[in-house]
This record gives structure tokens, sequence and C-alpha cells, in this order.
């Protein structure tokens, strides 16, 4: 990079955007001729044609199983069209690599994923299967939740999609809106992650077992209807 990169613009394409690959290429090369350079950030549901996709048990794509990636068809794509400066594009797909940036993560985001965990065990325990536990926002208060719970088949294949008002006009951004939903949930604090010789130490596991209460777990796809 070095001390003279100075800024580098970003453009934003999420699935619930209007653009598409023609469009990407377009704006892309129009910021290279304004700024001789350009970040693009894609969403995997980005629609970008065929991947010659799998699917899992409700239907829905297994991007990290399928032939080819978003983020590989948009590098192929841009690089087939060519650009108005010297160059070629690469791609970075963040995958497992994310995992291994622990330290970043959100402590907002880890104290919830331990609650709604309690949850689901409590209403497996107390109510059977058939249930998702759910984290919903209390209204009318700067940022606090409660944890409920839902009928798997009323959410099992559904999706909720980011509201346009919280994209820019030209699409290739988020809104204040968006900004001040999510700040909340990246918090302002470090995760208290324990270092031990130089590496984190996340968890050491005691086994203590208790008695079996629930029956035998059978997968869904292995279930007699």
């Amino acid at each position: 990079m070095g001390r003279r990169a100075g800024f580098i613009p970003v453009q934003f394409y999420l699935a619930e955007s209007k653009h598409n690959l023609d469009s990407l290429v377009e704006n892309v090369n129009n910021e290279l001729i304004r700024s001789k350079r350009c970040i693009v950030v894609v969403s995997e549901g980005f629609n970008v044609g065929s991947l010659g996709e799998t699917h899992d048990a409700f239907g829905h794509i297994e991007y990290g199983a399928s032939k080819t990636t978003v983020a590989q068809v948009i590098v192929n794509t841009l690089n087939k069209n060519g650009f108005t400066v010297r160059g070629y594009a690469s791609g970075q797909i963040p995958g497992v690599l994310q995992r291994s940036a622990s330290i970043l993560a959100s402590v907002v985001d880890i104290n919830e994923a331990l609650e709604v965990g309690r949850k689901a065990v409590e209403i497996g325990v107390t109510e059977g299967s058939g249930w998702m536990a759910t984290i919903l926002r209390k209204p009318e208060v700067e940022y606090e939740v409660y944890y409920d719970k839902v009928h798997l088949e009323d959410v099992a294949a559904s999706e909720r999609l980011l509201p346009a008002e919280w994209l820019s006009n030209d699409q290739l951004d988020v809104t204040d809106d968006f900004v001040r939903y999510a700040k909340f949930l990246i918090g302002t604090k470090w995760p208290d992650i324990e270092l031990r010789d130089e590496l984190q130490r996340f968890a050491r596991l005691k086994i203590d077992l208790i008695e079996k209460k629930l029956p035998e777990y059978q997968p869904v796809r292995f279930r007699k209807v």
C-alpha cells in the first residue's frame, strides 16, 4: 500500500440492490476514471447468474459447496471486460479466515449468542422440538433485547431482506439509518480473550455429564414422516 496510497473508494453490492454484472462493471470503471482505484465488496447473494449451485434440505443455496463463487464470477467478468487503467481485478473470500480473527468479534454478538443458546436449551427441555430461539429488540429503547421462540415452520424457509430505505440512492452504499441500526450490534468494546503463550485461549472445557433427559436426536432428513 505505502504512504501515498491515499483514499480508496469502496462500492457495496448487496443482494437487495438493483445492480447486476453489467452495472457493476460500469460503476467500477467510472470510479477508476475518477480515482484510479476501487474496492468492491459484494454479498454472496448478489445475482451473477448460475454458480453451479448445491442446495441444503430447505432448498437454500450452499454457497461454499457450489462450483464457483460470486467473487470469482465478478473477478472473471471484470478482467474479461478490461479496465480504463492498467491492472487486473483480484478477489478475496473471508470464509474460514474471518473465524481466525475472533479477537475482533463483537462483545454484543458473543453475549447474545450465549444467551440465545441458553434459551434454545430451555425451550428444548420445556417445550420439545419444533421451535427456534429468537433474539428480539425491545421497542422504544436505545438498545435492549429479549429472547423468545417461534415455530420452525414459520421461519424455516423464509428470509428477511435489507429494507430499501437502508440503501443509498445509487445502491452502492448504506444509509445512516443502517449505520444507526448496526452500531449497537458492533458494540464499543474488545472481547476479553485470555492469552496463553501468546496464543488466544477461548475455552477450557470441563467434562461434567448430567443425566440424559431428551430422546436420541435424529437428523430431519432421516426422520420418518
